[in-house]
């Protein structure tokens, strides 16, 4: 039962994590980027430790994913 601190204290750094990016970007585009960048981490754990496969058309969303990440952290144009 003992394992179960470290996720429970990584889980507790995500309001603090969160709350430090509001300075560099906005809520929207922070909150969207952290569901994609959680959607990559779970597909991730899903291919490299439960060895899932994917298809082709799965790996092209995985690679938009990654396009929305860049596409999000540039600086806003005005």
């Amino acid at each position: 039962m003992a394992w179960i601190a470290l996720p429970t204290f990584l889980y507790s750094l995500q309001p603090l994590i969160f709350y430090t990016g509001l300075g560099h970007t906005s809520m929207t585009a922070l909150n969207l980027m952290w569901d994609v960048m959680s959607d990559i981490l779970v597909t991730a754990s899903g291919l490299f430790y439960f060895k899932e496969k994917l298809s082709f058309k799965k790996y092209i969303g995985v690679a938009f994913a990654f396009v929305a990440i860049f596409l999000l952290s540039g600086d806003d144009e005005k």
